[in-house]
C-alpha cells in the first residue's frame, strides 16, 4: 500500500506553505468524505473544543450535544474554509456560534431586564483565586445562572465586547453589563465563602 505524502501548498502570496503536521492533507481527505480522516480530525480537536464548550455549558449531555453539532457543522462546511486563516480558529468560531445558538434559546426564557446599569468592577483578590484549583473555579463558574455564566465566559475568557455579547445572545448591552456584574458579585461571594 503506497502512502500518500502531503504536497506543499501554495500560500496566497505564491510561496510554498509547509504543512508539518499533515493538517492540510487531513482536511482534504475529510472534504472527500473519508470516514477515517473525519474520525482523526474529531480525535485531534474534540478535546480542545469540548473544554471550551464545558466552560459555557455545565451539563454533560448538553455539552456533548453541542460538540457533536459543532463537528457536524465543521465537517459539512469544510468547503467554505478558505485556508486564509487558522483552521483551529475557524473551528473555534463554528463552535462558539453553536454554543451561542444554544444559549440564546435558553437565555430568552430567563432574561432579566436591567436598563439602568453601570459597570461596577467587583474585585476578586488574586490570593483567593490562587488558592482555588481549576476544577473548583470551573465548578463555581458552572454554578452561575445561564445568562451570567455565558456573559462572564464571553467577556472574561473570549474577549467579546458588551456590544458583541448583546448581538450573540439577543440581549441589550445593559443586560450584558448587568449579567457580568452579577456574575462577578456571585463569584466573589462564593470565593469568600471558601476562605
Amino acid at each position: 500500500m503506497n502512502e500518500v505524502k502531503p504536497q506543499p501548498q501554495l500560500s496566497s502570496k505564491g510561496s510554498i506553505a509547509i504543512d508539518t503536521d499533515g493538517l492540510s492533507l487531513l482536511i482534504n481527505q475529510c472534504r472527500l468524505k473519508d470516514k477515517k480522516a473525519q474520525k482523526d480530525l474529531y480525535d485531534r480537536f474534540a478535546p480542545t473544543l469540548y473544554a471550551k464548550i464545558r466552560r459555557y455549558i455545565p451539563e454533560f449531555s448538553n455539552a456533548n450535544e453541542i460538540l457533536n453539532e459543532s463537528f457536524f457543522k465543521i465537517l459539512t462546511n469544510l468547503d467554505t474554509y478558505a485556508a486564509t486563516g487558522s483552521f483551529e480558529g475557524w473551528m473555534h468560531r463554528i463552535t462558539i456560534n453553536t454554543i451561542m445558538d444554544f444559549l440564546r434559546k435558553s437565555i430568552k426564557h430567563s432574561q432579566a431586564i436591567k436598563s439602568d446599569t453601570e459597570e461596577i468592577e467587583v474585585a476578586i483578590p488574586e490570593t483567593s483565586v490562587g488558592k482555588i484549583a481549576y476544577k473548583e473555579l470551573l465548578a463555581l463558574v458552572h454554578s452561575l445562572p445561564d445568562a451570567q455564566r455565558s456573559v462572564f465566559n464571553m467577556f472574561v475568557f473570549d474577549d467579546y465586547s458588551h456590544k458583541e455579547i448583546a448581538i450573540h445572545l439577543g440581549i441589550t448591552e445593559n443586560n450584558s453589563r448587568w449579567h457580568l456584574n452579577d456574575a462577578r458579585r456571585r463569584l466573589k461571594e462564593k470565593i469568600d465563602a471558601l476562605k
